[in-house]
């Protein structure tokens, strides 16, 4: 079952948990994900359970923050949220099974990386987990639910930091700064340098220069 933003009351960001609430479902995870697009690093998804009576000011969208607020957030969710988990799987994967299925994949790693069982997921998107527990896809879900909205904030957080690790082990292509999408410096790095170890060589823009993988790994861009 799939449902739109407009399905929801505005500013009813703990709606679609009341309404399970009622129910006599308590335990419920919302999931998303980050780096569907980028050229270079993981797809990362979380998984989070919030307590109804949680307060975090400034809820939204991740991508609608600024990076301090995500952080913020991010540690709020982290200390409040009654379980939180990460799964993220990496460029070679990607590469491997394509970028759909990474994401899928990401997203089961991050259920089953939970302590507590969730009774229900409430996913971001139309889609659906081949796992045997009750989830509603939500289109825009980061915009109206908290609990993915919660979920899109972690992810985000925790996928910067990895491309800011990455960033160190490749400097050449300034991954600290677009994240691994593709900016016109991002695509002048690949055109001068070729593919580092983390780029998606199955993308487009990367597979015109895989034939001539980095040398680069580190060493001082001039």
């Amino acid at each position: 079952m799939s449902f739109e933003a407009s399905d929801f009351p505005a500013g009813a960001t703990f709606f679609h948990e009341k309404r399970l609430h009622q129910r006599g479902i308590h335990r419920i995870a919302g999931i998303d994900e980050v780096g569907r697009g980028p050229l270079a690093g993981p797809v990362v998804a979380a998984a989070v359970i919030l307590p109804m009576e949680i307060r975090l000011p400034g809820l939204k969208d991740s991508k609608k923050l600024t990076a301090r607020q995500r952080e913020d957030l991010c540690s709020l969710i982290e200390a409040e949220a009654q379980d939180v988990a990460i799964g993220f799987v990496d460029a070679h994967e990607i590469d491997r099974i394509n970028i759909l299925q990474a994401t899928f994949k990401a997203m089961l790693k991050a259920v089953e990386g939970l302590r507590i069982l969730p009774q229900y997921l409430l996913i971001d998107g139309p889609y659906k987990l081949p796992m045997p527990i009750g989830q509603t896809g939500i289109t825009r879900g980061d915009q109206v639910c908290s609990s993915i909205a919660a979920a899109s904030i972690v992810a985000k957080v925790h996928r910067d930091r990895m491309m800011a690790q990455y960033d160190e082990m490749y400097p050449a292509y300034g991954f600290a700064k677009n994240k691994g999408y593709g900016t016109a410096a991002h695509c002048i790095a690949l055109e001068k340098w070729g593919p580092c170890p983390v780029h998606r060589k199955s993308f487009r823009p990367v597979a015109n220069h895989k034939a001539r993988e980095s040398s680069y790994y580190g060493k001082q861009a001039e």
